[in-house]
């Protein structure tokens, strides 16, 4: 049963083949083309407004030298939402339940923004590393602690992901899997855990929506930080 149970999080297989490069290609897929027409439908100006809206929340406390990073970390949100709404489907598979994939998206920007900032501001991007006003037998001990903190920082991003997502299609799966065997046994009881099935697809939508959000928002805050 426990095998069973995390079968739906490896990577799918065909003909020897993995579908992950499949997986990952299906947002883009489903992304409307450019077009010539003056108005747009309400879908694609649903979409703008959604975008700009974004964009302005996340990049208003940053300043002019990071505007440019907007078009970078608007795609990655839209396409973690993607992924996390195209697993919540019957019978498809959700990428981002896989740390590797995570990490791969956490650690290049992460590193980018590390990088930005020792470059530009070597002095400011170093005092992070030793809060003002430390006592001088606690300098040692607080540089080793924010050095830590600060190279932990990609693993907490994929880490975060990765267990939300997880855990809450593990949710899913044990609840349908109630459900089905007290239909026959207890019809009632299979009734109030359908409903409770209902809400927590709802919640993890919710959730898939905001782990997205989240993790772009944090990518954002480590670029604030050395720009």
């Amino acid at each position: 049963m426990t095998l069973s149970l995390f079968d739906q999080f490896m990577s799918p297989v065909l003909l020897g083949v993995p579908l992950m490069a499949l997986a990952l290609s299906l947002p883009w897929l489903l992304l409307p083309k450019p077009c010539s027409r003056w108005l747009n439908n309400r879908f694609l100006t649903l979409q703008n407004w959604f975008i700009n809206s974004f964009t302005k929340q996340i990049f208003l406390p940053i300043s002019l030298g990071g505007h440019k990073w907007a078009a970078l970390l608007t795609s990655l949100m839209l396409f973690l939402i993607s992924l996390n709404m195209l697993g919540l489907l019957p019978y498809t598979f959700t990428p981002t339940t896989q740390l590797s994939l995570n990490m791969a998206f956490a650690v290049p920007i992460w590193l980018a923004t590390v990088i930005i900032g020792m470059r530009n501001q070597p002095t400011h991007a170093l005092g992070h590393l030793l809060p003002e006003g430390t006592p001088t037998v606690l300098i040692p001990i607080l540089i080793i602690i924010e050095t830590i903190s600060l190279f932990i920082r990609p693993l907490a991003l994929g880490v975060r992901l990765t267990a939300n997502l997880t855990a809450g299609h593990l949710l899913i799966q044990l609840i349908a899997t109630g459900t089905f065997v007290l239909l026959s046994l207890f019809p009632s009881v299979a009734l109030l855990t359908s409903t409770l099935l209902f809400l927590l697809t709802l919640l993890e939508v919710a959730v898939a929506m905001i782990q997205a959000y989240v993790f772009v928002l944090l990518l954002s805050l480590y670029l604030q930080e050395n720009v």
